[in-house]
This record gives structure tokens, sequence and C-alpha cells, in this order.
């Protein structure tokens, strides 16, 4: 099937898997991995799940502005090997990031090796097998791996972002196949982040997020405070998009370090505030251009910025994201990112 139109048009392909793969690939519909043929019937069953009509638009999607009809996200979602119980949250994800404040037209064609994260929370996580625990941010869950590889599909083949092409990115990263995960919501000590942001603790939900990498922080020190300070220090780095555009950095709080700064008096909200205060860098140690632009780029925020001016990483403490996930070790993740972006999060269903 083509997605160049309102409705999708009909292509007659290979019945083999092998031709079908190739098929596709002289066409430039997939990432590189194997793909499921989204025949009729397969879409059929994808849209049965979803009270919506099949030329409804969810968004239109940059840069090339195809538009994100339910029927062409159900394709997507069938050639990255989705089950059909994924559309709702699907749709709510191309909602999600086509909101101004995601700025999708620049995470899909920029130079950075930006990726776009899904985070799910709620029931939806259980119901589609979304994984928060062990290895939550890597292999063997088919949900995390199927709606991550499905929304980056959605980006390439409706929005145009081909690599090489309108997709510039200098070398990408790994997490542009798939990415996402759901927060471990049971082994928080504080709130999950949907209820942070308003949402009820039943409600499912999915938050795009547009991380530019991940940084494996592991510390095994009991102290609260040493933790913090760790944390902060790693986040600041000079080559940083956050510092020169005051950007949303988010940390992936392992069980056991999120124990034990909650043992220590900590709220989620104070955890912010102190990683904003202790992650403030001095602008000299940029490199003399980047320096530069950040003195013209936060100057209406800032004032006068000069080498000795302490930047924070962030506009203000809340916008240091903030979740649980993972399962037993001393391994926290933090995730610089795009820096001109803001996460979005949207209910699902």
């Amino acid at each position: 099937m083509s997605v160049t139109s309102t409705r999708a048009v009909f292509v007659e392909a290979p019945d083999d898997l092998d031709e079908f793969n190739r098929f596709c690939e002289e066409r430039r519909w997939g990432d590189g991995l194997p793909l499921v043929p989204p025949t009729q019937e397969r879409v059929r069953r994808m849209l049965a799940t979803v009270n919506r009509q099949p030329d409804e638009i969810i968004a239109v999607i940059p840069p090339g502005f195809g538009a994100a009809t339910v029927e062409h996200i159900a394709i997507n979602a069938v050639l990255a090997g989705c089950t059909p119980d994924c559309m709702p949250t699907l749709i709510a994800a191309v909602d999600a990031m086509s909101a101004r404040e995601f700025n999708l037209q620049g995470i899909q064609t920029t130079t950075n090796p930006v990726a776009v994260w899904l985070v799910i929370n709620g029931p939806a996580a259980q119901t589609l097998g979304v994984g928060g625990g062990k290895n939550c941010l890597g292999q063997g869950a088919r949900g995390n791996a199927t709606l991550g590889r499905a929304l980056r599909l959605i980006m390439q083949n409706i929005g145009g972002a081909l690599p090489g092409d309108m997709d510039r990115a200098t070398q990408g990263q790994p997490a542009k196949y798939s990415f996402c995960c759901a927060e471990n919501e049971e082994a928080s000590p504080w709130e999950p982040l949907h209820v942070e942001r308003g949402f009820a603790r039943d409600d499912s939900t999915v938050t795009v997020v547009g991380p530019a990498g991940t940084t494996n922080m592991n510390t095994h020190d009991k102290n609260a405070d040493e933790v913090i300070r760790v944390f902060a220090e790693t986040m600041a780095h000079p080559p940083s998009n956050d510092y020169w555009i005051g950007g949303e950095p988010w940390i992936v709080v392992c069980p056991e370090h999120a124990e034990i700064i909650h043992q220590a008096g900590y709220s989620k909200a104070a955890l912010k505030q102190a990683l904003w205060q202790q992650s403030k860098m001095r602008a000299g140690r940029m490199a003399g251009k980047d320096f530069e632009r950040t003195r013209y780029s936060r100057r209406g925020e800032l004032g006068e910025i000069g080498p000795d001016t302490m930047l924070p990483i962030s506009v203000k403490p809340e916008e240091i994201g903030i979740v649980v996930a993972g399962g037993p070790g001393t391994h926290s993740v933090y995730l610089p990112s795009f820096g001109d972006m803001r996460s979005v999060t949207r209910r699902i269903g």
C-alpha cells in the first residue's frame, strides 16, 4: 500500500516475504529491518480497534507534511509488527508529537542525533506489554519494540524524513529504530509522570520526548546528596544543546536510586530543584563559538552573559523530566535533550 494520498492506494506486492522486503527497500518504505506486509485484512484488524474513520487526519507530519490519517497510521503499525491494540496509543502519540512545542520539524531535519522516545503510563502499559522494569530501554518486549518502531516509520513514510535526505542526522543513534518504555510506577516512591501532569492515576497516557542520547550513571553510593551531586555533574557538559538553548533534559531514575533519594526526604519537585541548582555550568567552559551564540540565545532570559555566568540547564527546575524505570541495580540514565523542544503528554483512547 502507498501512503502518498489521503486514502491508501492498493499496490500489488510479492507474496514471498523476502521479495516483499526487497520491494519495500527499493521504495524506501522501511528502516532496514524486516517488515510485515500490510495486507487489507491486517490493516482492517488495526482499524477495528478504534472508532474513527480511516480518512480522519490526526496530524500533518513535517518536513514533507504528509497527512497522518488513521488508515496511514494503521499501515505503518502493521509494517512495524504492532498488535491491533496498539492503535489508540499510536494515534495519541502522533497527536502529541504534532504539538507546536514539540518542534517535530526541527527534530525531523536536524543534524543532531535526536530520537523520539515514548513513555507509557497507566493501565495501557500492561495491556500492551510495554516494559518499564528490567532492560526497559533495551530489547525483548514486543510492545516497546513495535510501538517505537511504528512511530519512526510514521515519521519517515508519512513525514518524508528519509535518512540522508530530509533527515540530516550526522550519525543518528540506535534509538531511531525504536525508543519506547513504560514508567515503573509500582517501584516509584513519587507520583508517576502522567499524574504529575494532571491526569488521573488510572488514565493511560503516552508522552513524546526528544532525547539526543543516553548516558549510564552508575553509582553505588547510599547518600542521597552524593547521588544527586554526581547526577548533576553528569548533566553539565559544554557541548550540550540544553545549555545554549535552555532545554528539557531527562533522567530515568532506577528504583534503587529513587528509594535512596526519597528516603532522604526529597519529593520529585525537590529533586528537580536540587539538580537544577547543582547542574549550573560556567559559560566559559563552552567553546568560543558556542559561548557567543549562548550570549544571544539566552540574553532575554539571563541578561548579559559573561564567561563566569552560571548557566542553568533549563529555564526552570520544572522542565527537568524525571521518570522511574528499570529493574534492580544502581544504574540511572541521563538523557540530554534536543534542546529546542518540549515534551507532550496525551491521554490514550
